[in-house]
């Protein structure tokens, strides 16, 4: 039998060809199994194999096709994912790699310097300087570096221990990056940076130049100025609402990352930065801020008074030659003050007036022609009304006046008189009257975060008499010191009523106007007539009336004083707490400037003794400054 080689797979592994000399067939039978656990197949085996084949075939199939499905199934995804990718999210996409590629940003530019009217400087950028310590660099020892550190830096430090000791102990705080000192002015970190030179101390010490807003006046016109916070931004007087004015326009410098992760400029171009020499003047002057912030502090501090404020105003135009209140704060460390500090109360704060308002209703009357200088009036002293008593403050003492022209009404300051002078006049037209001078609206003042003045509404106006009676003697409605300045105002100008600001604009360096803030056109509200005959009467209330303590010897000056109780937030008015003021013209002659001073809370005094001295002590700067000729009587 020849040998078939297409068998050989199917043989038994039980069965080995050799190659034997002179065997034919090459085939013999293998030698017994070495274990008796290997058994050779049988025949039957070897048949039942020759089906495995088919079996195998098909599960090879099988798992093709599951293969293909799952590549299939993955391509698929992957198309749709690339058309989300690719299509549907690629404006997106775009979008976030040019921010995570390119950066833009502006280069730091100064804030313009704010100057008082004669170009005083009372804001300006500067460089100063942040002090870090790195221990671990030292190549001196701490000691050392301490006892030559201590004389230059000014290191807050705890009773009973020296500057040296002090920085000893923040040297031990960390091995790097320790803050020692920051706001350090030019000539400080000069000293240090060659202190560091000589020691070799270069890699020990660090300084990071910073620019920063510096008040050179520090508290004198806080209340107008406000302050810049950290981000260089304005968060109170005019820092706050002519910051537009203050910040320079520069153009955005583009920049763009390099092969190796620097960002690099795409491109500037020669002179891009250019620095203007404008400056933001205001109508402020200096000296007649410091007077009034003198006067001022010495009689609250009298008086034991809450707070308090002084305004001046030159009536012809509106210009504010001096706003202060107290307590103030140094905007150059804003910071270490309580919030309530940084709000101008004498814009943000409304109160009832009292007396001070008085010669306003005057003014009313007389324009309405319901009253004259000498028309007479029943002076009872106290009148009830409405369940309500009306009284004159001095009644204990002076009891009923009698008939009393308007004159004299205003000269002693009668409550009674007033009720009688107002109630000359329908009430819708009384009412009518107040929202012509702008109760219920604002001054409208350049300064920030100015409230409307309160007024009843029409309708519990006219229908309640004692709504009229109150309002005639300054209460049961509030206005805020500014916008009694400018009621006031109208009195001093010709009926006029002017807007009350601090901002001139913007000038260069040769005192040439760049810019200019527009302003509204005054509005006429009394005629001229008019206000000449109340200045004459208020001029009454100096001389020999409740506001004596402001007279000037040689100078013609018209004044209202007013003492006020306080209201109640949950209605009617305290019995202690008051709020004094008096408000002044002059000269008469010639009338220009309005001063006011407000005092809240006074332990003690009224509008005649507290607020009239500061009046007086202010408008004596006044003539100094702007050289006021005496009146001529």
């Amino acid at each position: 039998m020849s040998y078939d080689p297409r068998f050989d797979r199917y043989r038994s592994p039980n069965f080995k060809r050799t190659k034997q000399s002179g065997d034919r067939t090459g085939w013999e039978k293998p030698a017994k199994p070495r274990s008796s656990g290997s058994l050779g197949r049988s025949p039957q085996q070897t048949a039942a194999s020759w089906g495995r084949p088919v079996e195998r075939l098909k599960r090879s199939k099988f798992r093709l096709w599951a293969v293909w499905a799952v590549l299939m199934l993955g391509g698929l995804g992957l198309a749709v994912n690339l058309f989300y990718l690719q299509v549907t999210r690629a404006p997106a996409l775009r979008k976030q790699a040019e921010q995570q590629q390119t950066l833009k940003t502006k280069p730091f530019v100064p804030r313009r310097p704010i100057v008082d009217r004669a170009g005083n400087v009372l804001a300006i950028d500067r460089q100063v300087y942040t002090l870090y310590a790195h221990p671990k660099l030292f190549n001196h020892s701490k000691a050392e570096i301490a006892a030559k550190l201590a004389p230059m830096l000014a290191i807050e430090r705890s009773p009973g221990t020296t500057s040296e000791t002090e920085l000893i102990r923040r040297f031990n705080l960390a091995e790097s990056g320790i803050t020692i000192a920051d706001s350090l002015p030019q000539e400080v970190a000069d000293r240090v940076a060659q202190m560091q030179i000589k020691e070799s101390l270069v890699d020990g010490l660090e300084l990071l130049r910073q620019q920063q807003r510096f008040y050179p006046q520090q508290e004198l016109a806080a209340d107008i100025l406000g302050y810049v916070d950290g981000e260089r931004k304005g968060q109170a007087g005019v820092e706050y609402s002519q910051q537009n004015l203050l910040e320079r326009s520069m153009p955005s410098i583009q920049f763009s990352r390099s092969s190796n992760g620097n960002w690099v400029p795409d491109r500037l171009t020669a002179g891009f930065v250019q620095l203007d020499d404008l400056k933001l003047q205001l109508t402020i002057d200096s000296r007649l801020q410091r007077a009034a912030r003198i006067a001022l502090k010495e009689k609250m501090k009298q008086h034991d008074a809450k707070r308090g404020t002084v305004i001046v105003m030159d009536a012809r135009n509106g210009e504010l030659l001096s706003v202060v209140a107290e307590p103030s704060y140094d905007p150059n460390q804003y910071f270490n003050f309580d919030l309530s500090r940084y709000k101008n109360w004498a814009v943000t704060d409304v109160y009832e007036p009292g007396s001070t308002f008085k010669a306003i209703n005057v003014a009313i009357a007389m324009e309405a022609g319901a009253v004259k200088p000498n028309t007479v009036f029943k002076d009872e002293g106290r009148i009830y009304m409405d369940g309500w008593t009306i009284q004159n403050s001095d009644y204990k003492v002076v009891g009923a006046r009698g008939p009393s022209t308007v004159t004299e009404i205003l000269k002693h300051s009668s409550n009674v008189g007033m009720v009688h002078v107002m109630r000359s006049m329908k009430p819708s037209l009384y009412y009518q009257a107040l929202e012509k001078l702008g109760l219920g609206q604002t001054a409208g003042t350049d300064l920030p975060f100015e409230v409307t003045s309160q007024l009843k509404n029409r309708e519990q106006f006219i229908n309640s008499p004692v709504e009229v009676a109150t309002t005639a003697f300054g209460q049961g409605f509030s206005i805020t010191p500014m916008q009694l300045v400018q009621l006031n105002g109208a009195l001093a100008n010709g009926g006029k009523l002017v807007t009350p600001h601090v901002v001139r604009g913007l000038f260069d360096r040769e005192g040439e106007a760049y810019w200019k803030l527009p302003r509204p056109v005054p509005k006429q509200v009394f005629s001229p007539e008019t206000t000449k005959q109340v200045l004459e009467m208020m001029e009454t209330v100096v001389d020999g009336g409740t506001g004596k303590a402001a007279q000037i010897p040689g100078y013609r000056i018209a004044g209202k004083t007013g003492t006020a109780q306080k209201a109640k937030a949950g209605g009617g008015y305290s019995d202690k707490a008051i709020i004094t003021s008096f408000v002044g013209i002059m000269p008469v002659e010639a009338p220009r400037y309005v001063v006011l001073a407000v005092i809240d809370e006074p332990k003690d005094g009224s509008g005649g003794t507290v607020a009239a001295p500061i009046v007086e002590s202010v408008m004596e700067a006044l003539i100094s400054i702007e050289k006021i000729a005496p009146s001529k009587k």
